[in-house]
C-alpha cells in the first residue's frame, strides 16, 4: 500500500520508461559525433558504442524477449554489422582501384563535393558511418546472445 506523498513508481518502473525512450536521443547523440567529421575527424566507433549502450539498457531493464519486441529493428543486427564492414572496406579500400593509397580523402580538394543539407558526403564520412553500423550490429548481437540463457534454443 502506499502511503500519501509516495510514488507508486519503483526504481524499475523509472528504468523502463527511461529505457524505451533511450535510443532516439542516443541516435541523435551518435548522428552528431559522426557529422562532426565534416569539421574535425568523425567518431563512428564512439558513436556505435553510445547506440550499443543504449540497446543495452533496453535489454538489461526489459529483458532480451521484450526488448526485441520493443525494437524490432534489433532483428537486423547481423545484416547492419555486414553492411558496415563492407561500407568501410570499400570507402577505405576503393582508392586502391584507381591507384592511389588505402584510405584517401575523397573527393580531392577543389573537387566538387555531393551534399545533403549542409552535409558534404565524402570518404571518411561513409567511413565513420560504416564503423558506426559494424560497431552497433556487433554489440548489439553480442547482447542478445547474452540475453539468451545457454539452454534456450535459438529463433
Amino acid at each position: 500500500m502506499v502511503s500519501p506523498g509516495e510514488s507508486d513508481e519503483t526504481p524499475d518502473s523509472m528504468v523502463r520508461v527511461v529505457a524505451r525512450r533511450l535510443p532516439g536521443p542516443s541516435l541523435m547523440v551518435a548522428a552528431a559525433l559522426i557529422a562532426k567529421g565534416y569539421a574535425e575527424v568523425g567518431d563512428g566507433f564512439a558513436a556505435g558504442v553510445i547506440v550499443a549502450l543504449a540497446i543495452a539498457l533496453v535489454y538489461v531493464a526489459l529483458g532480451g524477449e521484450a526488448a526485441e519486441a520493443a525494437l524490432p529493428l534489433l532483428r537486423h543486427a547481423p545484416k547492419l554489422a555486414v553492411g558496415g564492414l563492407l561500407l568501410a572496406l570499400a570507402s577505405g579500400f576503393f582508392p586502391l582501384a584507381l591507384g592511389e593509397p588505402p584510405v584517401s580523402h575523397r573527393p580531392a580538394p577543389g573537387e566538387h563535393v555531393v551534399k545533403i543539407g549542409v552535409l558534404e558526403l565524402f570518404t571518411p564520412l561513409l567511413f565513420d558511418i560504416g564503423v558506426f553500423l559494424l560497431v552497433v550490429g556487433v554489440l548489439t548481437i553480442l547482447l542478445h546472445h547474452l540475453a539468451r540463457p545457454r539452454g534456450e534454443a535459438r529463433r
